[in-house]
């Protein structure tokens, strides 16, 4: 049966100018209650303040056991990949081998441009830049002694702890051009996409297979919902969310990125619409209550 995660809300805490965790902890352990599968934390340093991915990822590896733990997404090229490894190998002996990487190269935009620019790291060619960074990854946690001759230089290295996960945690790559959807396939565990609807989805997810030929794989679809028995006010509440989240018009938003909202029969109706276009995970963002959004939908679908 495919997946249920929910998104943990860092960036939305930091909205609300509150800063500690034990909120979001909170927020974890409701959604492992109402028997959700995964938890999932977004990245971000200036563009979208949050707070830091893997540290908290560490957290909820103990205090939600049982559930898988992932990034959506991690901007991977904003770290040194050697540290990186060993920081995703530790988590991963954390959480018995419970961690997903969903990696991405960010958009295009000023304030990601910035970030890059405030961690030293170059935002042209991100895209080869994160396909050897995952590569290395991948190398330290499988070879005994690493040599590496490319944008990092290594000698005769060794890393410590390995994963609990033997080769390592999978990797994710999040993309909806269908060039990056084909990458995704060819050098990556899985496709992350955001939307915008389970028709493209399905389209793309025959990019997505034919790429990874008889490789194993899995998508995961990210989704943005409201649960309300009234569904226009479930849709203001949505529209309003996007445009404080992002600045930018709700229209322009939804044209990219996979949201509903309405009752909790709605809701999961149009999830199935995902999973029949080949979604083997759904990543549920919660806008309004989410308590009553993440118990009604995980009643329904369970059933």
């Amino acid at each position: 049966m495919t997946k249920l995660g929910y998104l943990v809300p860092t960036r939305e805490q930091i909205m609300q100018e509150a800063h500690g965790t034990d909120e979001l902890i909170r927020r974890a352990q409701f959604a492992r209650d109402q028997g959700f599968d995964s938890l999932w934390v977004g990245d971000s340093l200036f563009a979208r303040p949050r707070h830091d991915p893997l540290t908290l990822l560490a957290a909820l590896a103990v205090a939600t056991p049982g559930m898988e733990l992932g990034t959506a997404i991690l901007l991977q090229s904003l770290r040194n990949p050697v540290l990186l490894a060993q920081q995703l190998a530790t988590i991963d002996q954390l959480s018995e081998g419970r961690l997903i990487v969903g990696v991405g190269i960010g958009a295009d935009a000023p304030s990601i441009r910035a970030e890059f620019e405030a961690a030293g790291v170059p935002f042209e060619k991100r895209v080869g830049r994160l396909v050897e960074s995952v590569n290395l990854c991948r190398a330290l946690w499988r070879d005994e002694a690493v040599n590496w001759n490319g944008r990092w230089r290594l000698s005769d290295v060794q890393l410590a702890p390995k994963p609990f996960q033997e080769g390592g945690p999978k990797i994710w790559y999040a993309s909806m051009v269908d060039a990056g959807v084909e990458r995704a396939g060819k050098h990556f565990d899985g496709w992350f996409p955001i939307g915008p609807d389970a028709k493209t989805i399905e389209r793309q997810q025959k990019l997505f297979k034919a790429a990874a030929a008889d490789k194993p794989v899995n998508t995961a679809v990210y989704l943005t919902i409201c649960v309300d028995d009234n569904p226009e006010r479930a849709e203001q509440q949505i529209d309003e969310y996007l445009e404080h989240y992002y600045g930018m018009p709700a229209s322009v938003l939804r044209g990219i990125q996979a949201c509903v909202g309405g009752s909790a029969a709605t809701v999961v109706n149009w999830m199935n619409e995902f999973v029949t276009a080949g979604a083997d995970h759904l990543v549920l963002r919660v806008v309004g209550d989410y308590q009553r959004a993440l118990r009604s939908v995980a009643e329904k679908w369970r059933r």
